[in-house]
């Protein structure tokens, strides 16, 4: 007599115990938890089937006998879209000096004009930009200070629209600056031009100006001052894709003031903020000591930092948390919201490519400031030698494309959050001597699972779920 099909076996599940419970997730990508005795009869497919229990698991894609293959394919393919587009970012680094001191970067107001890249560079590196197959081109420009190769910039600028109109890509321009050296000239050019604007801004002025040293004065009243003209701008055109955005840089002094963080972005009416650790790579790892933290104490602040943004939409103001959105629209949607810090492989290469002033061509930004410190471990080659496919094929791409798969990281095999995780090799590197790394190690994987906790539990939530649903609802979050 043939036996009977288990409907209730329990198909390729990876889990995480949190609290009583558990968050389990499958191939296709959802998580859901389930209590210790669900938990145990789901690992031992002792489900009644029509249960509600059974129900909730074949719609998670958990039950071998109830798998929708081509939901699992569908979501599969949105987790991991970006890894078959090309590099879609382009970090331009227009210059290493800048005429601020920050306590996280080695930036600085000298140097000499070797330090500034030239025109030929730029031009030659919107070009290698544009050899990407993506069909979305963001060029980012930054430094040191960008605005200080200011000629160079505008040449860039030019060159990009000119190649786009025979390429036909979706072409997004953007200056990262600290506003210090906007003048009326500088902001006509790019209020016209579509040049969007993005400085940093870690908090009040007590925050940023500790942060952010500027001899000039306060670098929190030169940004404030140009982000208002930069709304005004956008507002009277009635363009929203033109407002200016701001990022902050969580320090030790940051930890203690997340209201006040929160509250300052608020104030500029920024529509939300990013709440992202620092990491301890490139000049930051020197000073790790003076500004650093353990994960623990981000997550604690991160905590606090949501808990204040969630009041506010729960009373009735959209005010986005833009790290939240990210993972919520990988749990939720399936999606790859291009947020190159979480893929598998990582965005390394495969996802973007910076810069550097002279022409040499780095696997991301964070290995160009590996870079700086006198290892070049992460370079790719150079525009003025190198075609585009030797760049993506160079040893260091193979490498990071490698190191960031986490099949490769025995930890990761039966993780809940793993369809939605990633790996940097720039992080394990700096902080372990190696891109593989043990993700156990180097602060990395608690800092992660901790704020995809977070975020999932305020998708259990029916009033904060519904929060992040609306903050999805217009598109990309990032």
């Amino acid at each position: 007599m043939k036996k009977k099909k288990n409907l209730c076996e329990p198909f390729d599940f990876r889990f995480e115990r949190d609290g009583a419970g558990y968050i389990v997730s499958g191939p296709a990508g959802y998580a859901i938890r389930l209590t210790a005795a669900e938990f145990s009869a789901f690992n031992t497919g002792r489900v009644k089937e029509d249960s509600a229990l059974f129900r909730k698991l074949a719609a998670a894609g958990l039950l071998r006998g109830r798998l929708d293959l081509e939901d699992v394919s569908a979501r599969a393919s949105g987790l991991s879209a970006g890894a078959y587009e090309g590099p879609g970012l382009h970090i331009l680094v227009l210059t290493l000096k800048c005429n601020h001191a920050c306590v996280y970067c080695r930036a600085t107001a000298g140097g000499t004009g070797e330090t500034v890249m030239s025109r030929a560079t730029a031009l030659k590196s919107v070009e290698t930009a544009f050899s990407s197959p993506n069909k979305k081109i963001s060029i980012e420009f930054q430094g040191g200070e960008a605005l200080l190769n200011w000629p160079v910039l505008k040449a860039a600028v030019h060159h990009a629209k000119k190649l786009n109109l025979k390429a036909g890509r979706d072409l997004a321009l953007s200056v990262v600056t600290n506003l210090s050296l906007m003048d009326e000239e500088k902001f006509k050019f790019l209020t016209e031009e579509g040049v969007s604007v993005c400085t940093s801004l870690d908090g009040p002025a007590k925050i940023h100006d500790a942060n952010r040293r500027w001899s000039g004065g306060s670098s929190h009243a030169k940004a404030v001052y140009w982000l208002k003209r930069f709304q005004e701008a956008a507002a009277k055109d009635g363009r929203k894709d033109a407002l200016p955005s701001a990022l902050m840089t969580t320090t030790r002094l940051s930890l203690g003031n997340p209201r006040a963080i929160v509250d300052e972005y608020r104030a500029l009416k920024l529509g939300g903020i990013f709440l992202r650790p620092l990491s301890p790579i490139g000049y930051a790892a020197g000073v790790w000591p003076e500004i650093g933290y353990a994960p623990e104490d981000f997550l604690a602040f991160y905590r606090a930092a949501i808990k204040r943004v969630m009041e506010l939409n729960l009373a009735g103001e959209k005010f986005v948390e833009r790290n939240a959105a990210l993972l919520a629209a990988k749990m939720l949607r399936g999606e790859d919201p291009n947020y190159l810090d979480l893929r598998s492989p990582c965005g390394a290469a495969i996802g973007q490519l910076a810069y550097n002033y002279n022409g040499d061509v780095y696997t991301c930004d964070e290995g160009r400031m590996v870079a700086a410190c006198g290892d070049d471990f992460f370079k790719l080659g150079s525009v003025h030698k190198n075609a585009f496919a030797e760049l993506m094929t160079a040893p260091a791409a193979r490498v990071c494309a490698m190191a960031s798969c986490l099949e490769n990281q025995p930890y990761c095999s039966r993780c809940a959050f793993k369809p939605f995780c990633g790996v940097c090799p720039v992080h394990n590197y700096s902080t372990q001597g190696t891109p593989w790394g043990d993700i156990r190690n180097g602060g990395w994987c608690v800092l992660q699972k901790g704020l995809f906790k977070t975020v999932f539990g305020l998708l259990e939530k029916s009033g904060t779920r519904k929060i992040i649903e609306a903050w999805l609802e217009k598109g990309n979050p990032g």
